[in-house]
């Protein structure tokens, strides 16, 4: 599949076209095919070509596009970049916390925003609608306990995550 792939690409870009239409065309790669594929695609776009992707794979959209449409019974219900569409909506922005001493186990401290929490392997994760007052909080209270913080990461809902709540319901 890939070497079809690879020539069907390889023909379609042989002229130069100032836009490309691709339909799936990851679908059913390897990894390391994918990777290729991704690169020679921003190669593409660093040389002025427009790509136009249709996928269903929202973790390439969102490594691939500047600007996406979600499609839904044929109708676009929503556009933007992907960040502009991960930063919107209901999803909770989650922010997992790891500390050398432990001082955040147990769930003893609230914090502000967070509507949810729980405790994967040694990480503390909050569930936040507000991360910055969230994740200062945080960091104060881990100090005032002596403790060191060892790892923080905060994820917005991914690209897929929105699209399932942008199409919630209609979809069947």
């Amino acid at each position: 599949t890939g070497q079809k792939r690879r020539l069907a690409l390889a023909l379609a870009v042989a002229h130069n076209p100032p836009v490309i239409f691709l339909d799936e065309p990851t679908a059913g790669l390897d990894v390391a095919t994918r990777v290729e594929l991704h690169a020679l695609m921003a190669e593409l776009q660093k040389a002025g070509a427009t790509i136009i992707l249709a996928t269903h794979d929202m973790a390439e959209a969102e490594k691939m596009a500047q600007r996406v449409a979600i499609l839904l019974k044929g109708r676009i219900v929503a556009t933007g970049s992907p960040r502009e569409l991960t930063a919107t909506g209901n999803s909770m922005t989650k922010v997992s916390v790891r500390t050398e001493n432990g001082c955040l186990a147990g769930g003893a401290a609230a914090f502000p925003a967070v509507s949810q929490t729980a405790q994967v392997d040694d990480y503390n994760v909050y569930y936040s609608s507000d991360p910055g007052p969230t994740v200062s909080a945080i960091l104060a209270y881990i100090s005032a306990q002596g403790d060191r913080l060892v790892d923080l990461r905060v994820e917005r809902p991914t690209l897929e995550e929105r699209f399932l709540e942008i199409t919630a319901g209609g979809t069947r």
